[in-house]
C-alpha cells in the first residue's frame, strides 16, 4: 500500500521531482495548488487536476476540462487509478506530470533474498530528513551511530534482543488484531441491531401518527355531526326573541299620529313592505295622517333574535330594534306627515322563562348591520348562559361548517311546533294580537330557538355567506363555526336562494361591545371588583331610567 506518490514535473527545460504524502493533492496555477505551476499561458486557471488517495491508490477526481488534459496521450477522465510511470501532460505546452508510487519495485531487476521490514517512523523520518535542507549529515551521523552501536552490542545479545522484540512486536499484533477484529464484529452487530430498532421506531412512528390522525377524523366527525344538537343545548339557553313595539309621532309637538279616516286603509304590519315585495302597490297618496280625530294610531309590531354574551348585554342587528329604517312604506309616510317613530315597548324572551326582559339600545353600527342592548343585570337569571366570541379569523373558511340559532318567521314557527288542535286553539284566542300570543307561547314555555346546520359558501372582509336554513326573524341570530363560538351575526335572509343568507363577522360587534362597556368573561374573571362596578352602574343606570 503506498504511502505517498513522488511527482516528476516538466516544465519547458526546467525539470524538479516532488514527494507527497497527504490523502489529496491539487495541482494548479492558484496560490491554493498544493503543487504550483507558474508558467505563462496557463496563469489564472486555478486547479488543473486533484488527485485523492483511495485504498492505497491514487486516483483523479476532478479536473480542468478547458486545458485539454491527456494521460498517457489519452483524454484524461475521473477516477483514472494513477500507476507507476504515468504521465499526464497538457496539450499544446511543454508541460507534464510522471507519477512514481514510493514502493515501486523494478520490472527489470530482482533481489532473492527476503528484503527487511523497516519501520514506518524510520521511512518517515528518512524521507524528512532526505528532502531537509541537511540530509547528508543527518546521514553520516545516522550511519555513524549505528556501526558504533553494531560494535558495542555481542551478536548474542543482538540475537536476543531481536528475538524479544519480534515475539513483543507479534504479541502486540495479534492481541490488536484480535481486540481489533472483536472490536470490528461487535460494532457490525450494534450497527445491525441500531438500524434494525430504527426501522421499527420509523414504523411504530407512522402507524402512531396514522393511529393519531384517524383518531382526530373519527373526533371531527362526530363533533360536526353532533355539533348543531351540543350548541342547541349549551347555548339555546342564550338566544332571545326580541319584540318590541313603535308608533309614529309628530316632530313638532309630539303627539301620536294617526289614520285620519278610522275606515280608511291601514297597512297590515304582517304583509311585507314595498322594498321587500315590488309588486306590492304603494300606500294610496289621498291617505293622510294626522294627530287630531278618533282614527287608528300608525302603530307596529316587530320580532328578531339576540343572544347573551354576558353581563347582560345582547348582540342582535341594528334593523331589528330599529324596523323602521329599513321600511320604505313607513318612511314614506314619515316623511309626508312630518312625523318620526318612537319606541313605546323592547323586550327579550328567553327560553323557559314566561317574564320579559326590558331592553335598552345601548350602541348602534354606523356602516355594519349591528346593534349593542342590555338589561339589567340584577334581573338577568343566573341559569342564561354567555355565548362565547370567536375571534379566530381562521374560523371562518368556504366549506366550514356553521350552525345558526334563531326565531325565524317568529310565533307562526313557533306555532308549528305544537299540535295541530292546539295551535288552532291558540290562533282562535290570540290570532289577533301578537303579543298576548308570543305571552302564551313564553307561559307554555314553547319559545325555544330553531337551531339549523349548513357550511360556509362565501366571505369577505364584511360578509359571511352560508346556507344554514333560516327565514325573516331570524335577524340577529347567532353563526356559530365549527369551533363552538360565535363566528357572526346573521343580518340578510333570502328566502329564494338559501345558499345566501349573510352574517357580519362577528370582531363588528366586539368593537361596539367594548363601546358601550362590555368586557370578557376572561376580563372579568381576573378583576371580580371591576365585574361588581359595572353590575352596580348598569343597575343605577336602569334605575334612574324607569323613573
Amino acid at each position: 500500500m503506498a504511502v505517498g506518490i513522488i511527482i516528476h514535473i516538466t516544465v519547458g527545460l526546467e525539470k524538479r521531482t516532488e514527494f507527497f504524502s497527504q490523502e489529496r493533492i491539487r495541482i494548479g496555477s492558484d496560490e491554493h495548488s498544493d503543487l504550483q505551476i507558474h508558467t505563462p499561458g496557463k496563469d489564472g486557471t486555478g486547479a488543473w487536476f486533484d488527485l485523492e488517495n483511495a485504498d492505497g491508490v491514487y486516483r483523479i477526481v476532478d479536473f480542468n476540462a478547458e486545458l485539454d488534459l491527456r494521460i498517457n496521450e489519452k483524454p484524461i477522465r475521473r477516477f483514472i487509478a494513477i500507476t507507476d510511470g504515468d504521465v499526464i501532460a497538457v496539450d499544446d505546452s511543454d508541460i507534464s506530470f510522471a507519477f512514481f508510487s514510493l514502493e515501486t519495485k523494478s520490472s527489470l531487476i530482482t533481489t532473492n533474498r527476503e528484503q527487511p521490514q523497516i519501520s514506518r517512523f524510520i521511512e518517515d523520518a528518512a524521507l524528512e530528513s532526505a528532502s531537509s535542507a541537511k540530509r547528508d549529515d543527518a546521514k553520516a551521523f545516522l550511519r555513524e551511530f549505528v556501526r558504533e552501536l553494531s560494535r558495542e552490542i555481542s551478536l548474542t545479545t543482538k540475537l536476543i534482543a531481536l528475538v524479544l522484540i519480534a515475539a513483543f512486536i507479534t504479541g502486540i499484533l495479534y492481541i490488536g488484531f484480535a481486540v481489533n477484529s472483536e472490536l470490528r464484529q461487535s460494532r457490525k452487530q450494534s450497527e445491525e441491531q441500531a438500524n434494525i430498532i430504527k426501522r421499527l421506531e420509523d414504523k411504530l412512528g407512522q402507524t402512531s401518527d396514522q393511529i393519531g390522525e384517524l383518531d382526530k377524523t373519527n373526533k371531527d366527525l362526530i363533533k360536526q355531526v353532533s355539533l348543531a344538537q351540543n350548541l342547541r343545548v349549551d347555548y339555546g339557553g342564550a338566544v332571545c326573541l326580541i319584540v318590541g313595539v313603535y308608533d309614529l309621532v309628530d316632530k313638532r309637538n309630539g303627539k301620536v299620529l294617526r289614520y285620519a279616516d278610522p275606515q280608511s286603509f291601514r297597512p297590515n304590519p304582517y304583509e311585507p313592505t314595498q322594498s321587500e315585495d315590488p309588486g306590492r302597490p304603494e300606500m294610496p297618496p289621498q291617505i293622510g295622517l294626522t294627530t287630531e280625530g278618533n282614527g287608528a294610531t300608525v302603530e307596529y309590531d316587530f320580532i328578531g333574535t339576540g343572544f347573551h354574551v354576558g353581563g347582560g348585554y345582547i348582540v342582535t342587528n341594528r334593523h331589528v330594534v330599529r324596523p323602521w329604517e329599513e321600511d320604505d312604506q313607513v318612511k314614506q309616510m314619515m316623511r309626508a306627515a312630518n312625523g318620526q317613530a318612537r319606541l313605546k315597548r323592547l323586550v327579550i324572551y328567553f327560553p323557559n322563562f314566561a317574564q320579559p326582559f326590558p331592553l335598552r339600545v345601548r350602541q348602534l353600527g354606523t356602516r355594519e348591520d349591528i346593534a349593542i342592548a342590555v338589561i339589567d343585570p340584577a334581573m338577568l337569571p343566573a341559569e342564561i348562559p354567555t355565548v362565547p366570541l370567536d375571534l379566530d379569523s381562521e374560523s371562518a373558511a368556504v366549506g366550514k361548517t356553521v350552525v345558526t340559532m334563531g326565531y325565524p318567521s317568529g310565533p307562526d314557527r313557533l306555532l308549528a311546533m305544537v299540535d295541530d288542535d292546539e295551535a288552532k286553539s291558540i290562533n282562535q284566542r290570540f290570532g289577533n294580537s301578537r303579543q298576548n300570543l308570543i305571552n302564551f307561547l313564553a307561559q307554555s314555555q314553547k319559545i325555544v330557538p330553531l337551531t339549523t346546520q349548513g357550511a360556509i359558501t362565501d366571505l369577505d372582509a364584511k360578509r359571511i355567506v352560508h346556507d344554514a336554513k333560516t327565514a325573516e326573524g331570524g335577524s340577529g341570530a347567532p353563526l356559530f363555526g365549527q369551533a363552538g363560538k360565535v363566528i357572526g351575526v346573521n343580518f340578510g335572509v333570502f328566502t329564494e336562494n338559501t345558499a345566501a343568507n349573510m352574517a357580519v363577522p362577528v370582531r363588528f360587534a366586539l368593537e361596539l361591545l367594548k363601546k358601550a362597556g362590555w368586557q370578557s368573561p376572561e376580563e372579568l374573571q381576573k378583576d371580580p371588583e371591576k365585574q361588581s362596578q359595572v353590575a352596580s352602574t348598569e343597575t343605577n343606570t336602569n334605575t334612574a331610567a324607569k323613573n
